[in-house]
């Protein structure tokens, strides 16, 4: 392959002005051309299957199949494509989970002007782009105990307002398990009570997915 060319990008956000915005700050690159644009995870599989780029730039959120989804399909189906996560979301959760599903970086969207093409050819140069202000977010946690999915479903339903009684109705499960899960997750999340339980989660971002779920 010429070492020249210049490498191929597929923008996936599902806000045409974010899109607009990315593509502008791509034009007047020589060593960047924009293939195609999608938004939401389906589209983007299938753009990704027609043009095959070199990076793709993957939002988190949106509607219909989101990121995580789409980058676990476009990593199961082309092993060695390079995903480099564009979002808004900074909770280590959410940074871990698209690491996790095969992202080889992850770059907030107010870092788009001055990193976005230095993390282009970064990740197109087959290394990791982590900036320090996600990294930080990541080692802070690093030791800490994950919550399992049963346990976000409890705490996202607390999150609506919920009492314990009409959490277990809601999630056809007993009072006292539903005590045992918020005894747990508060120990987790070393939260003093289960409001701080809950803007622990939302802060470290682990009811963007369970919220994205029920949307």
């Amino acid at each position: 392959m010429d070492s020249a060319a210049p490498i191929r990008v597929l923008c996936v956000d599902d806000h045409s002005l974010m899109r607009a915005g990315i593509i502008a700050t791509l034009e007047g690159q020589p060593d960047i051309r924009l293939v195609a644009e999608a938004a939401d995870g389906a589209s983007a599989i299938t753009a990704f299957r027609e043009h095959r780029p070199d990076v793709t730039l993957m939002d988190l959120q949106m509607s219909g199949m989101g990121g995580i989804e789409a980058i676990q399909a476009i990593r199961g189906e082309f092993p060695n494509a390079r995903l480099l996560v564009l979002t808004t979301y900074d909770g280590d959760v959410q940074v871990t989970r698209a690491l996790k599903a095969g992202a080889s970086g992850y770059l907030l969207k107010s870092m788009l002007r001055h990193d976005l093409i230095r993390a282009i050819r970064t990740v197109h140069a087959g290394q990791r782009c982590i900036p320090a202000e996600v990294a930080v977010q990541l080692s802070g946690y690093i030791d800490a105990d994950a919550l399992t999915p049963r346990e976000i479903e409890v705490l996202g339903t607390i999150s609506e307002g919920n009492s314990n009684k009409i959490v277990a109705d809601k999630l056809h499960i007993t009072e006292d398990t539903v005590k045992g899960h918020v005894s747990s997750i508060m120990s987790k999340l070393q939260a003093n009570d289960r409001t701080h339980a809950v803007l622990i989660a939302l802060r470290r971002g682990f009811l963007d997915f369970w919220r994205s779920r029920e949307r």
